[in-house]
């Protein structure tokens, strides 16, 4: 009933902010309009690019009230200046009554004291220190750090061009047993309409590297680039993502903003703001700076409309269902819209400032989007450094896609310098992976992250959300950045989410299968109305997703020529940027070629049962073909081999049926039984099992789906049959006829060795690499 009241009350309390708050933002958007167009009537603010001096630093320490900080931690500052003359401390005093000012003056007598009649809030009081600053560079420090005596080296350090704004410094919590909020490498995103950000701790990251923006307490600063931008924005006042503001802004402008782990500070988190203000307050500004940053910063009206919508409604569930961090609410709008025509005037001189979109400032503190912009990259790179990113595990090789990407790794890491990142579904399955650690420059494995939740009405396919995360893409940039990477290769469609719009750096998908074509082909064996139903929306999605998709990767490989056709009848401008003869094959040299010794009336079934479509044809095979073989040859038996098998009650009472589930090594069952039966219905791309079979000399029995991209004429290289009086004759055929069953499989090894051995094939794919490296690097950046 307590609960009742309370939400009863605060709705009650807050409805006069409901009703006003679509009213000011129908305003804000207005306000916001006219900003844009007298921006346009005036010119860009020129940059004035200019390498600061690295030899020294002015320190400016800002405070309020914070004697007691002072005195704890100004020591450490002083220190560290020691070995960089002409170097200054200069505390800048808010106004303080606890008698700061004196404080100083008698116990440091050589900081530089700048007093200040009123509090001016962080960020006026650092402008205040920026602007009576001596030197080129200006480290900012809140009074609750505490410095190691050499940090300030690497800092000067990182100012290595024009080009560099601010270099920040990794923070550490001066309480070890506090959880780590703040690091100092920082990351902002856009997402439903607001930004968002946050730091990262990120050991493996020992060097620069961009950042989204540097702390306001803890990091350095171009000084005449600060000032140029006018330095911590008043709209912003008192307290809270001015640092943030100024980072992107500095973006927009085309610079740089840095994270440098070796210097290092340590921080009392919140040490005055947190002491002196509520956190209700703190959240309350909070909420008011994330709109005004918005209203000033984003200039691109695809963003901004969806953003007034999500605040709104944000809004409202705060409003009915509680406050909450990440959620806007009526009385930050109400506090933002007081603040709007100061807003209008920092977004007329922001839009002057900027020199780049919205949509490019987000990505360029990302790693991989840092060294394509950035780097200094050859047309031609001596030994080709590839990341290679595969959404599942891949040893040992259980399904088709398993075996594709081994014996891919395998050939590639001897022309290239070959790293991985691969995505577990167990820790455990990381020892298996140790071949690969043996033979690839480096090995990164993560357990399978949380994706986002499977939801009906969704516009994204399921598979698509299963791999969706934040900290996964961020590896991918990480590793980019770290390792130099000229190619990204992604494996299966759902991977394709994490392409870059890179310029000099090519993003390649290796579509296993069509995704939406499987799906349609499953259609006319779904019988359940509902499965239907669900399956026919999920192929519209997964239309809708790669038509998308495809079109912003550089190159799109596929299976076969017949699955590159199929993709240009929907997407004609990929016409020149398909391969279809590089990734689908075996090193066929792995596999003995065995025609003749084997266990006679043997029928063996190979595949991994986490697919769909290989669960669908053993049920279809078991129901519509066994039987009609077994009437006609008693003798025959069928083996099932396969990882995640389904449970021996499921099929059928016979022993007839052996199930043997996983095996290490599919070579042995490939040089032992007498037929391979590929029944497949659905699915597209080329099935590796048949590729193994031909290559181990087991003669096959295929659907044409099955056979897809590898064999047209029934009995060349493999019977085909659709139905199943056909299925089951053929197998009869090859039972009976040995010496038949021996030319054709003959024939079939023949044919996968000319036309699919990995070698070649990854000879051609290497080749490809470097033709799109050289196309995209010729390009002006």
């Amino acid at each position: 009933m307590k609960r009742f009241v309370a939400g009863l009350w605060r709705i009650l309390k807050q409805l006069p902010l409901a009703l006003l708050a679509p009213v000011i933002l129908v305003l804000a958007a207005l306000g916001l309009a006219l900003a844009d167009l007298l921006a346009a009537l005036r010119s860009k603010i020129p940059a004035r690019d200019t390498k600061p001096s690295p030899d020294a630093a002015s320190i400016v320490i800002p405070n309020w009230n914070g004697r007691d900080l002072l005195k704890k931690y100004l020591p450490s500052v002083i220190a560290s200046i020691e070995s960089h003359p002409g170097s200054e401390v200069i505390v800048v005093d808010n106004g303080s009554t606890d008698g700061s000012v004196a404080f100083v003056r008698e116990r440091f007598p050589h900081v530089k004291l700048l007093e200040l009649p009123v509090n001016l809030g962080f960020g006026g009081g650092s402008n205040a220190g920026f602007r009576a600053a001596k030197n080129d560079i200006v480290l900012l420090l809140n009074s609750d750090m505490r410095v190691e005596r050499d940090f300030l080296a690497p800092l000067l350090a990182g100012f290595q061009d024009e080009k560099t704004f601010a270099v920040a410094c990794q923070i550490f919590f001066s309480d070890p047993a506090k959880k780590r909020e703040e690091t100092g490498l920082t990351e902002g995103w856009w997402l439903q309409g607001s930004l968002r950000v946050r730091h990262r701790i990120e050991p493996e990251v020992r060097d620069l590297y961009p950042c989204f923006y540097g702390g306001g307490g803890s990091c350095a600063f171009d000084r005449r680039k600060f000032l140029e931008l006018g330095g911590f924005d008043e709209l912003l006042k008192p307290f809270y993502l001015e640092d943030t503001d100024l980072g992107y802004l500095a973006w927009k402008r085309g610079w740089k903003v840095l994270y440098q782990p070796a210097s290092v500070v340590y921080h009392e988190h919140r040490g005055t703001i947190g002491k002196r203000f509520s956190d209700a307050y703190i959240q309350n500004v909070l909420k008011k700076n994330f709109l005004l940053f918005t209203w000033k910063n984003i200039h691109t009206w695809r963003r901004l409309i969806p953003h007034l919508w999500f605040t709104w409604a944000n809004a409202m569930l705060s409003w009915w269902f509680g406050d909450s961090p990440e959620r806007a609410s009526f009385a930050g709008i109400t506090c933002a819209g007081l603040h709007l025509p100061r807003a209008m005037a920092s977004r007329i001189r922001a839009r002057r400032l900027a020199a780049i979109s919205d949509s490019e400032a987000f990505q360029r503190p990302l790693g991989s989007h840092f060294r394509d912009r950035f780097a200094a990259l050859p047309a031609q790179p001596d030994k080709l450094r590839v990341l290679f990113v595969s959404p599942y595990p891949i040893c040992p090789p259980t399904h088709g896609g398993g075996v594709f990407m081994y014996q891919t790794i395998c050939a590639l890491a001897r022309h290239c310098e070959l790293h991985l990142l691969i995505s577990l579904d167990l820790a455990e399955q990381r020892q298996a992976h140790r071949e690969l650690d043996a033979i690839c420059a480096s090995t990164e494995y993560v357990v399978r992250l949380e994706g986002r939740q499977k939801a009906f009405g969704a516009m994204e396919p399921h598979a698509v959300r299963e791999f969706r995360n934040r900290d996964f893409a961020w590896l991918i940039h990480r590793q980019i950045y770290l390792r130099k990477i000229d190619v990204l290769q992604l494996e299966y469609t759902p991977l394709g989410q994490y392409h870059g719009s890179f310029r000099r750096i090519p993003s390649i998908l290796f579509e296993h299968d069509v995704y939406f074509q499987s799906i349609a082909r499953r259609l006319p064996h779904i019988t359940n109305a509902l499965e239907k139903i669900q399956a026919r929306w999920e192929y519209l999605r997964g239309l809708r997703y790669e038509l998308r998709l495809l079109p912003k990767l550089d190159r799109v490989q596929v299976c076969t020529p017949d699955a590159a056709a199929y993709l240009r009848t929907f997407l004609p401008e990929l016409s020149g940027r398909i391969d279809a003869d590089n990734r689908a094959g075996i090193d066929t040299s792995r596999y003995h070629f065995q025609c003749s010794g084997r266990e006679l009336f043997t029928l063996l079934f190979l595949g991994s049962f986490r697919h769909l479509p290989n669960q669908e044809a053993l049920n279809w095979f078991l129901s519509n073909v066994f039987p009609k073989v077994r009437a006609a040859e008693p003798r025959a038996r069928l083996i099932v081999i396969g990882s995640d098998p389904p449970p021996r009650h499921s099929l059928p009472e016979d022993d007839a049926i052996e199930l043997r589930g996983f095996v290490e090594d599919v070579r042995e069952p490939l040089g032992r039984y007498a037929v391979f039966v590929c029944p497949i219905l659905s699915g597209s791309g080329i099935r590796v099992k048949l590729l193994e079979a031909f290559a181990a000399g087991i003669p096959v029995v295929s659907t044409r789906i099955g056979a897809e991209g590898l064999a047209n004429a029934d009995g060349e290289i493999c019977a085909l049959a659709d139905d199943s009086e056909h299925f089951a004759q053929a197998i009869l055929d090859l039972l009976s006829d040995p010496v038949k069953a021996a030319a054709m499989a003959t024939r079939a090894r023949q044919d996968v060795t000319a036309k699919r051995d990995m070698r070649v094939m990854t000879e051609r794919l290497v080749e490809s690499y470097r033709a799109q490296i050289e196309r995209m690097r010729e390009r002006p950046n």
